[in-house]
């Protein structure tokens, strides 16, 4: 280990080592890495140093740990490099303006890393470069920094967070000056500055001096104020609230939402929700769940349940660790619990918010400026509604950047964005925030519940009341593990071929017709005039979207974060047509056909998803 040099008998990887521990002033990940290097355990280390961590739309996202691959302070602050100098590239007054950070309550003690240090380093490399930085000086959610970008009119945003990752996890996600997350070609860009700005600046490690610098703020308290007179636009019977005699149950998972649900509930004059205590501090280490992700349904509610039974409680309601998303459970008669898919909970707070606006707005010719967005793989109940009611539904691709682009493109040209959702449990219910956010979420819900007490209807029975109204969709998604990209390719472009030619897909499945298809990778869409798909392509992931002739819609792709072919399957009915057992059964036998024909999972030796 003398003298910098790394004997591991491979150039490039001793180079990489070398030029980590001259940059790298962690004293924890520099041992880690000497530690590596004396025990000649060059497997480990090419797993660190091999392939740096891709910059995307979504930002960045990995495990905390040594080297380029894994998110620590080194990486932080070369990211943030990279991200200023494209900032200043882009903004001639960004040093006017300047940008906002928040952070969650993730840690890593083994490699002093947490959510809280990176996004002082952040700040720290900003300073440097005369940069005015508002960084939150506690726990937010995710929402909060969109919020804040666009109400300071800032050039951009930092969130620190993993999401609803394993513990062992952080990311780095980032906004634009609209207040929506970025959307290509930003990502690449940043990539590139990112390169160009390996070695840290002089002033990047200061975090000392930076947090006394005149150049920070902290928007906390500010933000906090704001966000709560905001989203009371959206409060429309606080009198039927006061009076509420609904029990509600929240949890925040170990999360940071806790304090902030509360604060909605309190905004929208609920009586506070019973917080399940073994999960409303915010522990980094999420002891109570195996992960910390309420979309997982029942393993992470466990404790929730209990609490409400012990409570009489009907309602509970279930943020992920950043508070971006919200699940929602209700107490069935039979004493079982439901958990509401995303779905669901989207055709409810539609119907729920458009039902509001309604009562509002007498103006029959305002419905017209109307418009609701969902990504192409949630439920088209959205789409339904619009249809009888006269408002605009648009779908966009998977993921709130798309969403919240889209708003903003809408909200400047004067149209009203009432809603946005994904069936990954990700809900835009006001547009002060430009991506999903689970604390409004949870006090526009906690608002409907206590509503439709008042009319004796639990959520169940008006979910029920909508489809009949609507017309039922029925949806069923899973996914597949896969962790050969080869199969994966050799999957879907034996769909692309399946006639023996280049767009010859299959007419049909097992013994359901297919009327349409669209392939986002491809950009083919057999709809359309020229066969040219409407939504933007990317030949980077895998997406195919069969339309049956029996009303069924299906979508296979890959994901972009995690090793699965996933599938979302939905049914949607004619209203009137109200078999429910009849559509249950058809829909299942589609996704029988799908996962035999299409999927093939032992020739291709796919995982089912564990039960």
């Amino acid at each position: 280990m003398e003298n910098g040099s790394t004997p591991t008998g491979d150039a490039k990887l001793d180079q990489a080592v070398g030029q980590w521990l001259q940059y790298d002033k962690n004293p924890k990940t520099a041992s880690m890495v000497q530690d590596l290097v004396k025990e000649g355990a060059v497997e480990a280390l090419r797993k660190c140093f091999s392939s740096r961590m891709e910059f995307g739309t979504a930002g960045l996202r990995a495990a905390m740990g040594p080297g380029v691959s894994c998110m620590n302070d080194l990486t932080i602050i070369q990211t943030t490099q990279g991200f200023c100098r494209y900032l200043e590239q882009s903004f001639g007054n960004l040093k006017e303006r300047g940008v906002v950070i928040g952070y969650d309550a993730r840690a890593h003690p083994p490699s002093g890393g947490s959510s809280k240090r990176f996004a002082s380093l952040a700040a720290a490399v900003f300073i440097s470069r005369g940069v005015p930085v508002h960084l939150f000086s506690d726990i937010t959610p995710t929402p909060f920094v969109p919020f804040t970008v666009s109400h300071l009119g800032l050039c951009a945003g930092i969130m620190v967070t993993a999401s609803h990752n394993p513990k062992q996890d952080n990311g780095y996600k980032v906004y634009w000056e609209n207040g929506a997350q970025i959307v290509s070609p930003h990502d690449k860009e940043i990539s590139k500055a990112i390169e160009e700005n390996l070695e840290p600046w002089p002033e990047s490690w200061n975090t000392g001096e930076a947090l006394k610098s005149p150049l920070l703020k902290d928007p906390y308290q500010d933000s906090h104020t704001q966000y709560f007179k905001a989203i009371q636009k959206h409060c429309h019977h606080r009198e039927i609230n006061k009076r509420s005699e609904v029990k509600i149950v929240h949890t925040s998972v170990h999360g940071v939402g806790h304090t902030f649900v509360q604060s909605a509930f309190k905004a929208f004059d609920l009586p506070p929700p019973y917080a399940v205590e073994e999960q409303k501090e915010p522990d980094p280490e999420f002891p109570t769940v195996k992960y910390p992700n309420p979309e997982e349904g029942e393993g992470v509610l466990t404790l929730s349940f209990a609490l409400a039974e012990r409570e009489g409680a009907s309602v509970v309601l279930a943020n992920d660790p950043d508070a971006d998303r919200l699940a929602v459970a209700e107490r069935q008669e039979s004493g079982q619990w439901r958990v509401f898919s995303g779905n669901e909970l989207g055709a409810l707070l539609g119907w729920w918010i458009f039902h509001c606006w309604k009562e509002q707005k007498p103006d029959a010719a305002a419905v017209k400026n109307l418009y609701m967005l969902s990504s192409t793989v949630s439920s088209k109940i959205l789409r339904a509604i619009a249809l009888k009611e006269g408002f605009h539904f648009e779908e966009t691709l998977t993921g709130f950047k798309w969403m919240g682009n889209r708003a903003k493109d809408l909200l400047d040209q004067g149209k009203t964005v009432l809603f946005a959702f994904e069936e990954a449990i990700g809900y835009m219910c006001c547009n002060s925030v430009l991506d999903k956010d689970g604390v409004s979420a949870a006090a526009i819900a906690g608002e409907m519940v206590s509503y439709l007490a008042t009319e004796n209807k639990s959520l169940s029975q008006q979910l029920t009341a909508i489809h009949e109204e609507y017309g039922y969709h029925m949806s069923k998604n899973s996914y597949f593990i896969c962790h050969d990209q080869a199969v994966i390719r050799s999957l879907f472009e034996r769909l692309r071929h399946f006639g023996g030619k280049e767009n010859s897909y299959p007419n049909e499945c097992g013994q359901f017709s297919i009327s349409a298809v669209r392939d986002l990778t491809t950009g083919y869409d057999s709809n359309r005039p020229d066969n040219k798909a409407v939504l933007p392509t990317s030949s980077s992931s895998q997406m195919i979207t069969f339309t049956f002739s029996n009303g069924g819609v299906a979508t296979m792709r890959t994901s972009g974060t995690e090793p699965k072919i996933k599938y979302y399957t939905e049914l949607c009915a004619a209203p009137g047509n109200s078999d429910v057992a009849h559509l249950k059964k058809e829909l299942d036998n589609l996704v029988d056909a799908i996962v035999e024909n299409f999927f093939e999972p032992a020739k291709n030796k796919l995982q089912p998803k564990p039960e």
